[in-house]
């Protein structure tokens, strides 16, 4: 897709005027498109329709609100410090405002494509390519419906290219969405080629994407109307892919923290990408002007990232109620490496007070249980600070309790560990040992103090680390196809087969290179379950160890009917508000002022 991305980028003009004055959603007096059908009767308007949807993608993938959308609310999240649009956190207020960005996008880059598969039948091209092209116009059209229909339900349907403005429009039933997200995707993937192929060249579409996201739409369709066939069409499709993966040239890495360094974003692992680019002529980008969110720009690696330029007080300590009070000059300074603080999200580390859960954490007692042979947590959460910055902290000192005068040194000492475990003496002392800079164990955690999450992070900005990420944004991954045929075997009875897919996912993830290979055999066998441990909750459990972070779980709670469940045990900040109509986000209201002709655009239940 890199290189793709660099074929038409006038493309963002064509779909700004399409979505100016000729989308349905738009209501215009006097529209003067200056895009007709013939547009899309040559291999260059085909190819740029396609180009500005891939485009348009990023718009959501790496933003900060669609994000949040993804994550927050659940089990796995709870808002940082900073954090913004509090209402998908907590789901107090939570009201169309938070959600209506990407809905425009999505029915601005349909209409595209159904430009493209309208007139683009007989482009002049070989019958292949042809094919090719329509065929990855069907997966994004699928790509888009699918998140809509997850998001809000009954939608709009339109698979014709509307050239005039209209102000009437209606939610079609999720049954005809879901038939013809199946019917694109079916097709796709017969005409998509097996691995990349010029011009679709990095993680664009291809044969084996197209049928992983038709899997996960059987999966999701399955759970929905409790459809045994569906669960059946959705492991067998996971299995052939997976049978096949040599063949598509896909596979897992051996090491879990491989999938997620920079050099293989484009590698086996990786399936499908919004790319992003340092050109300001490819992607919303001031190289060396630094951001501030609201842009089509991968911002990804901010959120995470708790506050340790400013509240990393050398001298920091407990006050009587035994919170870290921030304390002393901060001994580090902000760098690429470590990233920029945005404070949004932070892994629920929240200490349950009551009920079945009383006295856990989610993070550590549940998802992240097993940290000794699991290697997921230390390849998902940054412990460490190395200091980057020399001070000199005297004896003297206010709230300097070690006795001791010493001098950091960049680039060796520790300044900050976020340890998994209660370390006695914290935040100065390592037991009894004075610890140079300061230990923040699971009790000092808050919405200040959290371990951030490093897979996404990119040392590489150079001439501000301020600027936006220039690594694509994953979006799917070949281990989630062993996570779906695992989850469809267990809804259709099959918990052997099912137990046989995680347990490539959970050895895979025993594997340290720092291990010895009996040490990683080891941690492989006690990682390996039987079909007695498969359970929904522990493929929830396996999904949040595997996907932490990754744009997936709220999508995973909704699907499978446990968000009120799993946010209600864990989440003490939306438990209180949550209800069962926040399984559906709220229409846009602008969407529903729009239709002033016809029947009125209603509403979801309890918006």
């Amino acid at each position: 897709m890199k290189r793709y991305h660099k074929i038409l980028y006038t493309t963002l003009l064509i779909s700004a005027t399409m979505f100016m004055n000729s989308c349905k959603k738009l209501l215009e007096e006097h529209p003067q498109s200056s895009i007709v059908p013939s547009f899309f009767n040559s291999p260059a308007g085909v190819l740029g329709g396609i180009s500005g949807v891939y485009n348009d993608i990023r718009s959501a993938w790496g933003t900060e609100g669609f994000s949040a959308q993804m994550v927050a609310g659940t089990d796995e999240h709870l808002a940082g410090a900073s954090a913004s649009s509090l209402p998908l956190y907590n789901y107090n207020g939570l009201n169309s405002s938070t959600v209506e960005g990407w809905w425009n996008t999505a029915y601005t880059d349909i209409n595209t494509l159904n430009g493209v598969l309208q007139y683009g039948q007989s482009i002049d091209l070989p019958d292949a390519t042809r094919k090719q092209y329509l065929a990855q116009a069907k997966f994004l059209r699928a790509f888009w419906y699918f998140n809509l229909v997850q998001f809000f339900g009954d939608v709009p349907l339109h698979i014709t290219f509307i050239t005039a403005p209209s102000q009437a429009d209606s939610r079609q039933p999720v049954a005809d969405v879901y038939a013809q997200i199946i019917k694109d995707l079916t097709e796709a993937s017969a005409d998509l080629p097996n691995t990349p192929t010029d011009p679709f060249l990095g993680k664009a579409a291809t044969k084996p994407v197209a049928l992983y996201l038709l899997a996960k739409v059987y999966l999701t369709r399955g759970w929905l109307n409790g459809t045994q066939t569906d669960f059946q069409q959705a492991w067998t499709i996971a299995s052939g892919i997976i049978t096949n993966k040599a063949t598509y040239g896909l596979d897992l890495w051996a090491d879990y923290g491989d999938a997620f360094v920079p050099a293989n974003d484009y590698g086996k692992e990786t399936m499908f990408v919004s790319d992003h680019s340092s050109d300001p002529k490819y992607g919303q980008y001031t190289v060396g002007g630094g951001a501030a969110g609201g842009g089509a720009q991968n911002l990804t690696p901010w959120f995470y990232i708790w506050n340790y330029p400013s509240n990393s007080g050398i001298n920091s300590n407990k006050n009587g109620s035994g919170v870290l009070v921030n304390s002393g000059t901060s001994d580090m300074i902000r760098d690429a490496a470590n990233g920029r603080p945005f404070i949004r999200t932070r892994p629920n580390s929240a200490l349950i007070a009551s009920g079945v859960n009383a006295g856990k954490r989610y993070l550590l007692d549940q998802a992240f249980v097993n940290r000794v042979n699991d290697s997921r947590y230390d390849n998902t959460f940054q412990k460490v600070w190395i200091s980057n910055t020399a001070i000199t902290n005297t004896a003297a000192a206010a709230g300097n309790t070690r006795g001791i005068t010493y001098t950091m040194t960049p680039g060796v000492d520790t300044a900050i560990w976020i340890p998994d475990t209660e370390i006695t003496g914290a935040p100065q002392f390592n037991g009894t040992t004075p610890f140079k800079g300061i230990i923040i164990p699971p009790s000092l955690w808050s919405n200040t103090y959290f371990p951030s999450v490093k897979k996404f992070m990119d040392p590489s900005r150079g001439a501000n680390f301020n600027d936006p990420s220039t690594r694509p944004v994953v979006i799917y991954r070949f281990s989630d196809v062993y996570m779906i045929a695992a989850e469809a075997y267990f809804k259709d009875g099959k918990l052997t087969e099912a137990a046989n897919m995680l347990n490539a996912v959970r050895q895979r993830s025993a594997f340290r290179k720092t291990n010895t290979a009996a040490q990683n055999t080891a941690a492989a066998t006690a990682l390996t379950i039987t079909a007695s441990d498969v359970t929904l909750d522990f493929i929830l459990d396996e999904r949040s160890r595997e996907f932490f972070g990754e744009w997936q779980r709220w999508l995973d709670l909704v699907r499978t009917k446990s968000l009120l469940n799993r946010v209600t045990l864990w989440n003490p900040e939306a438990a209180p508000n949550i209800k069962p109509f926040h399984v559906l986000r709220p229409i846009p209201q602008t969407q529903i002022d729009r239709v002033v002709e016809g029947p009125a655009f209603p509403q979801n239940t309890g918006y």
